[in-house]
């Protein structure tokens, strides 16, 4: 026998062997000092992490692919397509495969959230306008909480991660778009399931839909964004209803838990893809690629700048909570409780809570006058505007305490932008749409203008939204 055919049969014997005797003491040391970090972790956390999101990956899909309601689609699905029970099963346990999450919470609080944090205060100043925190801190502990977002930006997901960091560890609905290397594995140890919007497949949504359900039967937070994908012309879209429909269908009322959606809005001065999406809306399409070599770019003028000390920050960025709103509450006042009902009064209420900022107010007047005006008629206008935001139950964000000083930083963040233009000086300036911005402006513009536009007696009329206390968090670097 060749002495490194030898070797090799010993080299692989070794390890064998200490994977059976010193593989189980290491791995039971390395769970044994991950359950003690969780421990110390929800002892901070408003929602401490469920153990169903503790468990190992590979048990969560066996658990889900055998579940009474799954075998039962699995069956249903081999009879309608005239194909082996079994091959129908892997086809389940596939679809269990991808979209189960793994979750890390090393990778989640120790990685994702430092890097949330840096990324979004190294490119905006945020600003979280504190709602109602002590209905926020007062729902039951059984209860599984599902925080409905707006769609706005890719960085939405980040800014909402960092933010709800002290609240709980929330568990995000992603679309195809993340199952890309290296992002797969990341998103997945961030504890955020797959789904493909646009799959029909019966068994698919029978699996989707019974997992889905058995994490918020286990009380998992939840974080989706029901419009189901970015807004492509600014405003807050109608909702599809596929995962609210799953957490519907599955409520009962005699187990004693509830489910609680917190809205939640955001809004930005500046949207990172923004001529992307403006470029999609005007394509009619809702498909849409980002170059990589364009964003690495993107990505390399930011550091650059920031290398040099020459960076400007992107404007502000704002989130917001809505009032929440109560499952079984829900059910039991509203004669027309549907998925339909329920999706209506949830979309309302992130509508009425998407915060206002300076250049969203300044775009809105701009587009409500139609152009050209002069640079005190806009600031008369805009503090009208401002006005009667604040009127409605408006959250706004108004550097300096008025509306004056936004809407100059405003100004100034569109025409540098390129566009607005300006024309003359002094006292005779005056401002026009730049050529072919008008779908910029109308972008930005949007979410301001529904909200003026929003009927405030929708949903629960004898209840004030909440009272707005804004936060300034800290700049990167601060304390």
């Amino acid at each position: 026998m060749p002495m490194w055919l030898v070797i090799l049969v010993l080299v692989l014997a070794a390890i064998g062997a200490l994977d059976r005797i010193i593989g189980p003491g290491l791995r039971w040391f390395l769970r044994r000092r991950m359950e003690r970090a969780v421990e110390k972790l929800n002892e901070r956390l408003e929602r401490p992490i469920r153990p169903f999101r503790l468990m190992r990956r590979q048990d969560q899909v066996i658990r889900l692919i055998h579940d009474p309601q799954v075998m039962e689609a699995v069956a249903e699905y081999a009879r309608s397509e005239g194909m082996p029970h079994n091959v129908a099963f892997a086809r389940a346990r596939s679809y269990a495969r991808e979209i189960v999450p793994g979750f890390s919470t090393a990778t989640y609080f120790g990685f994702a959230i430092r890097v949330a944090r840096r990324l979004s205060q190294g490119l905006y100043r945020v600003r979280l306008g504190r709602g109602d925190d002590s209905t926020l801190r007062n729902i039951d502990e059984r209860s599984a909480v599902v925080f409905v977002m707006n769609h706005r930006s890719n960085m939405d997901y980040v800014l909402v991660t960092w933010l709800a960091a002290d609240r709980s560890a929330l568990s995000y609905a992603v679309g195809e778009w993340a199952q890309v290397w290296p992002l797969k594995s990341l998103i997945r140890a961030m504890g955020a399931y797959f789904i493909r919007r646009r799959y029909s497949s019966p068994l698919y949504r029978a699996v989707l839909a019974r997992y889905v359900q058995m994490s918020i039967q286990e009380g998992v937070t939840q974080a989706m964004f029901p419009e189901g994908g970015l807004s492509l012309n600014g405003a807050v879209g109608p909702a599809r209803k596929g995962l609210l429909h799953y957490i519907v269908r599955d409520f009962q009322f005699g187990d004693g838990r509830d489910v609680v959606f917190v809205p939640v809005a955001l809004n930005y001065d500046r949207v990172l893809e923004d001529r992307v999406l403006i470029q999609a809306a005007q394509e009619g399409r809702r498909r849409f690629r980002v170059r990589l070599g364009v964003a690495m770019g993107f990505a390399a003028r930011v550091v650059w700048q920031k290398l040099r000390g020459t960076f400007r920050h992107f404007g502000y960025a704002a989130v917001c909570y809505g009032k929440p709103l109560s499952l079984r509450e829900f059910m039991q006042t509203r004669p027309d409780a549907s998925t339909e009902a329920l999706a209506e009064v949830l979309m309302h209420r992130i509508r009425t809570a998407v915060p206002v900022l300076p250049v969203p107010l300044v775009a809105a007047v701009v587009a409500q006058a139609g152009g050209n005006l002069t640079r005190a008629a806009l600031i008369a206008r805009g503090e009208a505007m401002a006005a009667a935001l604040q009127q409605k139950g408006a959250w706004l964000h108004l550097p300096g305490g008025g509306a004056r000083q936004a809407l100059e930083e405003g100004l100034e963040a569109l025409l540098l932008r390129g566009i607005l233009s300006r024309e003359g000086g002094g006292g005779e300036e005056t401002l026009h749409i730049a050529p072919g911005q008008e779908p910029a402006l109308s972008f930005y513009a949007a979410a301001v203008l529904q909200r003026l536009a929003e009927a405030s007696e929708l949903a629960d009329p004898a209840d004030p939204p909440p009272e707005q206390h804004e936060m300034e968090l800290p700049e990167a670097g601060e304390t």
